[in-house]
């Protein structure tokens, strides 16, 4: 089936999660609704996605997550997710997110280091002239279209940059999450929720692209023999 939208119910679902987060309440309340009104939507706009950026990583790469949560390295122990998420990577650490919570749907573009020697060579491009003046121009547009700068980053400033530095606020990020929100009434019960996606991860994707130009992600590794940095 083709996605047409969210139901109210969904976001209802992930109200009453936070309030009953439970193994019961989720036996007893929430699957039935979550297969029904978050996971099937939710597989029909990746099916969408996946066919209309075939080009970009291939058929079917939008993977859908399940929702139960991870809780072995986290310090809250609630057993499912309060957001349905689904994404498309083009690269190691590189891609695109979408996710639904109890507020709405954000799409974004995700670049997300496991090491610091990405990280370092983020810096360095950020340092030279070109290459910094053209992500400060792409991360401006971004914000002109209405997306927010997000990501893990230093609360003060890496070791030996200046604190006049012109691209500071950039120089801070450790990872970085581009990305934008739309609310339920802003069309997110309609097919118009799929098209907010599909914007936004086409207008993204500049970053993705300079990310990538630079080889600001994980080298690959053949089986059993690690490649030399």
């Amino acid at each position: 089936m083709t996605f047409s939208g969210f139901p109210p119910s969904a976001l209802r679902l992930y109200e009453d999660l936070a309030a009953d987060n439970s193994k019961e309440a989720w036996r007893l309340r929430h699957r039935e609704r979550y297969e029904r009104d978050v996971r099937a939507p939710m597989d029909e706009l990746a099916a969408d996605l996946g066919t209309f950026f075939e080009e970009w990583a291939g058929p079917g790469a939008v993977q859908v997550l399940g929702p139960v949560r991870d809780t072995r390295m986290s310090h809250d122990k609630s057993p499912y997710k309060t957001y349905q998420g689904a994404y498309l990577d083009l690269l190691p650490c590189l891609g695109l997110w979408v996710h639904l919570d109890r507020d709405g749907l954000y799409a974004s573009g995700r670049w997300y280091p496991y090491a610091g020697a990405e990280v370092t060579r983020y810096r360095a491009a950020v340092e030279e002239e070109d290459g910094g003046t053209e992500l400060a121009a792409i991360t401006g547009r971004l914000a002109e279209q209405g997306f927010v700068l997000g990501g893990d980053r230093l609360r003060s400033r890496p070791r030996g940059v200046p604190a006049d530095h012109p691209r500071l606020e950039l120089l801070r990020h450790r990872k970085i999450d581009a990305g934008r929100r739309q609310g339920p009434a802003a069309g997110l019960h309609t097919a118009r929720a799929g098209e907010f996606v599909r914007e936004t991860w086409l207008l993204v994707r500049p970053l993705l692209d300079w990310m990538a130009a630079r080889e600001l992600t994980p080298k690959p590794r053949e089986r059993g023999v690690d490649v030399p940095s």
